[in-house]
């Protein structure tokens, strides 16, 4: 479950570092019509579809400084995620409480915004954030148990 959690992380990551790149360098109505591209079939299926109307929502009110710090944010918050599950994966054992802060941190943000605008998406992410840090302190344990196992005479 550790390692299906991280890769996760991993993947979301990278699917953030794309989003914040494509708003960093592309026009924000050029962004609108490849999410409408995008939801389009989705919508045409089920026009309720939570996740395709949000998306569609979100990039219809991009504008201006909301864009530069959504991309900002995007690419910071992907780039953190990148680097610690290529760490953990390589099994670095600092990555571990790393990777728990920034998680932690990660959760103090999301329940602040639960507080102000709860969404079935973000319950779901931070039940799932909450997970990975369990995980991610058990597989932590286990690791420091194993090398301290190793060394010992």
């Amino acid at each position: 479950m550790f390692l299906a959690g991280i890769i996760l992380k991993g993947l979301d990551g990278v699917a953030e570092l794309i989003g914040g790149l494509m708003l960093m360098l592309g026009d924000p109505a050029l962004v609108h019509r490849f999410v409408l591209r995008l939801t389009q079939p989705e919508l045409a299926e089920d026009p309720q579809d939570f996740i395709a109307t949000h998306l569609l929502h979100a990039s219809g009110t991009l504008t201006g400084a909301g864009v530069h710090y959504a991309a900002l944010y995007l690419l910071a918050h992907g780039a953190v995620k990148v680097v610690l599950v290529t760490a953990l994966l390589a099994n670095r054992l600092w990555a571990y409480p790393w990777t728990i802060s920034v998680l932690v941190a990660f959760i103090a943000y999301q329940l602040y915004q639960l507080a102000v605008s709860p969404t079935a998406g973000l319950i779901t992410l931070t039940v799932f954030d909450i997970l990975v840090v369990i995980l991610t302190w058990h597989q932590y344990h286990r690791q420091l148990e194993r090398r301290n196992t190793a060394t010992e005479p």
